[in-house]
């Protein structure tokens, strides 16, 4: 269950980020509204998750599949560069999780 409230919060904090880049620095009320509501949502199930899941684990993995969707979501919809840089960037933060994961699992 632990894995799936942070699935949760990570879909939250996903919505969130993206509806923070069509809020024009808070000027625009409703995806104002939509990036507070998300951050609350992911952050109050992100804590949700830690009664069950190690912090390194569930943090780790939060942070790095949200920062990976929220780069592909520059990339195909807001029309962000796609370079080797990224996608390196990318790889190593995904590639970091799994070392993480690997090493809580000893």
């Amino acid at each position: 269950m632990g894995y799936v409230l942070l699935a949760g919060a990570i879909a939250a904090e996903v919505a969130a980020t993206t509806a923070m880049k069509y809020s024009e620095g808070f000027s625009r009320l409703w995806p104002s509204l939509i990036t507070v509501s998300g951050y609350v949502i992911a952050f109050a199930l992100l804590a949700q998750t830690l009664k069950t899941v190690q912090i390194g684990t569930a943090y780790a993995i939060w942070a790095g599949a949200g920062t990976a969707v929220i780069a592909a979501i520059g990339m195909v919809f807001l029309g962000e560069g796609l370079t080797l840089a990224k996608v390196a960037g990318i790889v190593l933060v995904i590639g970091g999780v799994v070392l993480l994961n690997l090493g809580g699992a000893h």
